[in-house]
């Protein structure tokens, strides 16, 4: 077997992992757990995004009566989790492979501080063979600071990580070029950079989940853009991920070809900071030209025409055109307060560095 990845990230989406009646699918897991299992073996490193929680608490409670959306979420991931992390521990023993569990909420990407402590946390993990598991907190998460879904989670990970490939596991076999319950409709099987799939988008959520193929597409380009490969294949076919990891082999499945211009870690973390923002720099037509040019420039204090909000050095702001559209996000070199001061003025130090600085 040639390998095409030596360090993946794999999120294994609800509806791979639980049935119809929405209780846990042992044997798919099982089954996956097998071929995680052998590829670590073979010297893969392996960071698994496992939903499930809130899908295997509900199945365990069989509580009928109405309950808050937030206190049911909850209540069912607590106890949820709990069955589901066990689950995976015991598979994996079985082939003599060490798991931890790894909790994870939006907040904790917020600070590039607590961004490197995670990312140091799961190094430890997988330098001492041990494959670490991750899920969002939903015990303590609230709506507003949650992850999309943990397409988005999976996505963070993998681009902190710097893995080689993304793996998202759905219940079908990629993109398609229509709906995918039409039988003349085929998988997209390569998708670029730029190129337009909206039109085969679904925007429908799955049963057990939080998010839908849209979500999936948006965070696959990103991931993609910062040359990371993203595959979505279908986690309920026997063998996939030896499959898609083979190079020999030709799976049905939709691949998001990476981008070939490396991005630093910084970046990538500034990249996935955009919910993080304390305020916004607006700029002119000119400056906004010269900022998605083909050259990486530093955002001039001459060509910005507005500071919006309170913010302090360091801190996380979205880049607004002339038009009001957004053009990316960056690390601001001063507070708000001496940012107003520099405002249109010659000869002064960027407001936001080309190495703080990701456009989109």
């Amino acid at each position: 077997m040639t390998l095409r990845y030596k360090r993946i990230a794999v999120k294994i989406g609800s509806n791979v992992l639980t049935r119809a009646d929405g209780t846990l699918d042992i044997t798919r897991m099982s089954a996956l757990v097998d071929q995680i299992s052998q590829l670590h073996k073979k010297g893969v490193e392996i960071v698994l995004i496992s939903s499930g929680a809130v899908a295997s608490g509900r199945s365990v409670l069989g509580i009928t009566k109405k309950m808050d959306v937030v206190d049911q979420r909850q209540l069912f991931s607590a106890v949820g989790q709990a069955k589901l992390i066990n689950h995976y521990y015991d598979l994996f023993r079985e082939h003599g492979i060490m798991v931890g569990q790894v909790l994870t909420m939006k907040e904790n990407f917020s600070s590039r501080r607590h961004y490197l402590n995670q990312r140091n946390c799961m190094r430890v993990m997988l330098d001492n063979k041990v494959i670490p598991i991750v899920n969002e907190n939903d015990t303590v998460s609230v709506t507003e600071l949650m992850f999309t879904d943990n397409d988005e989670l999976s996505g963070l990970i993998a681009s902190m990580m710097d893995m080689n490939a993304l793996i998202i596991l759905s219940n079908i076999d990629g993109i398609y070029n229509g709906s995918p319950s039409k039988p003349e409709s085929k998988v997209i099987r390569q998708i670029e950079k730029g190129q337009d799939i909206s039109d085969f988008i679904e925007s429908s959520k799955s049963s057990f989940g939080r998010g839908g193929m849209l979500t999936k597409t948006s965070i696959a380009r990103k991931i993609a853009d910062e040359g990371i490969e993203v595959v979505i294949a279908n986690g309920k076919l026997d063998g996939i991920l030896l499959q898609l990891l083979d190079k020999k082999t030709d799976t049905v499945c939709t691949r998001f070809i990476p981008g070939k211009v490396e991005v630093s870690s910084v970046k990538k973390w500034i990249a996935h900071s955009e919910g993080f923002a304390k305020g916004e720099i607006h700029v002119n037509e000119n400056a906004a030209n010269v900022l998605t040019g083909d050259k990486a420039v530093s955002l001039l204090p001459i060509g910005a025409t507005a500071i919006i909000g309170d913010f302090e050095k360091d801190d996380i702001v979205k880049i607004i055109n002339h038009k009001g559209k957004s053009l990316g996000i960056g690390k601001a070199q001063y507070d708000s307060e001496k940012s107003r001061e520099m405002l249109g003025k010659k000869n002064q130090k960027p407001l936001v560095h080309c190495d703080y600085l990701y456009l989109e």
